[in-house]
């Protein structure tokens, strides 16, 4: 390979390091805009955002409002409502981008691998056959053919037919 490899949106995630940090599922102190904060969709009970380190093109996060660390401490409502937002993204991520599988799942507690330990969220990752090449293998790099803000754009657009 030839030449640098530029990713400058990575240095606020390495910069981030460990130091402890606000909860990114919940509203901060100071306002920002759903399109700031990469928020799709909005249900009653949980929310919908593009996950800003994406592992693929069209990585999503479906959290609730509620700040709990566990899926059992979300009442049944909840529950429910999660379910159906996660369902809802996995047909407009299959819709948008036409991909061949979709990882879904939650990391729960720090041994489970949670990055928000205390917020239970679920990843939807789309994926497609030979997705993850040497790069990822052995540089633990992701290459994400499309901009995070293109990405944002089409999928709102998406997300806006289930208002």
């Amino acid at each position: 390979m030839e030449g640098p490899l530029w990713a400058p949106w990575r240095m606020q995630y390495i910069e981030a390091g460990s130091e402890p940090r606000a909860c990114i599922f919940c509203e901060p102190s100071e306002p920002l805009s759903d399109a700031q904060r990469l928020v799709l969709h909005r249900s009653e009970h949980v929310f919908v955002l593009l996950n800003r380190f994406p592992y693929s093109p069209g990585h999503l996060m479906v959290a609730p409002y509620a700040h709990v660390g566990l899926v059992e401490e979300l009442d049944t409502e909840t529950q429910r409502d999660l379910m159906a937002r996660i369902s809802d993204s996995a047909r407009l991520l299959r819709a948008q981008y036409d991909c061949e599988g979709l990882n879904i799942g939650a990391n729960i507690g720090r041994a489970g691998g949670a990055g928000f330990e205390a917020h239970v969220h679920f990843h939807l990752v789309p994926r497609w056959s030979g997705d993850h090449n040497f790069m990822t293998v052995v540089g633990e790099i992701r290459v994400i053919p499309k901009h995070l803000e293109k990405i944002y754009e089409e999928l709102l657009e998406r997300f806006q037919e289930l208002a």
